[in-house]
């Protein structure tokens, strides 16, 4: 069964300010796979999933067309908002129920997304709809982030796990996928030509305040703010002051690093 977050107006647009799209060494990697198996350029590219847009802009450059998918019309509604390319377009659909013919799109994407999904429902669909020889990459990043600014890379690096921790008991229980490298999502994948890395790593620049809004956009953060909302506000402020404490600033858009690691599985149907 699909479950469904990431929805009301006021996520979607937290989510389209503060999350931030797939980086540089990820892109690498995922697309040399495409051209490596001739997928790229294509003709016909669905990011599922898409939430406010941030990965299906990427694959606008190596596609004569793009479509973004997501179940919730909140996230869509701010995905079009986005300066676009000409060729991307967005539809609210469920995973499981995508609109196009059987056998005409070249890639299937999901990133930070296919966790959420009715597994065996929506590997169905990937392969109804994709061509012989099209491609699928389903990516996210895990737990295991890093904060570096100076010499306090370990402090700051710890507060955040803190917090991580704290919000890991109102975790939904399909976020145990990502904990487990999405092994499981891989063995499912019904395609002889896949394989799955779990050793991508990033730097992405963010000031604090772009921290503060990411742990906001996060699912168990939501959660949280639904059933404690005081207890969930001051987690934010009290996590602010600590990162500027450590730091030794005043500003929350002093810039830092957060370095992360990325689960990716690439796969390509046989001809």
């Amino acid at each position: 069964m699909a479950t469904r977050l990431f929805e009301d107006r006021a996520h979607a647009a937290i989510y389209q300010k503060y999350r931030f799209s797939p980086q540089e060494n990820l892109q690498g990697v995922i697309f040399s796979y495409l051209e490596e198996k001739r997928v790229s350029p294509g003709q016909l590219a669905v990011d599922v999933g898409c939430g406010s847009g941030q990965s299906t802009r990427i694959l606008a450059k190596h596609f004569e067309k793009v479509v973004g998918t997501d179940i919730s019309e909140a996230q869509i509604e701010e995905a079009r908002r986005a300066p676009q390319p000409p060729n991307v377009s967005y539809l609210v659909c469920p995973a499981e129920d995508l609109p196009f013919e059987d056998g005409s799109v070249d890639l299937v994407t999901a990133f930070a997304a296919v966790h959420w999904f009715d597994g065996p429902r929506f590997l169905r669909e990937v392969d109804r709809v994709l061509k012989p020889s099209g491609c699928v990459v389903f990516s996210s990043y895990n737990r295991h982030m890093q904060l570096c600014y100076k010499d306090c890379t370990d402090e700051l690096t710890e507060i955040f796990r803190e917090i991580q921790d704290q919000l890991f008991t109102f975790r939904n229980e399909k976020i145990k996928l990502v904990e487990n490298d999405y092994q499981e999502i891989f063995d499912s994948l019904p395609f002889q030509e896949k394989k799955r890395m779990t050793d991508i790593f990033d730097k992405i620049p963010l000031s604090v305040a772009d921290v503060i809004g990411y742990i906001q956009s996060l699912s168990p953060y939501r959660h949280y703010l639904e059933v404690q909302p005081e207890e969930a506000k001051s987690l934010l402020q009290n996590t602010e002051r600590r990162f500027l404490e450590t730091m030794g600033v005043s500003s929350r858009d002093t810039q830092l690093e957060l370095r992360t690691k990325h689960i990716c599985i690439l796969g390509c149907k046989s001809s």
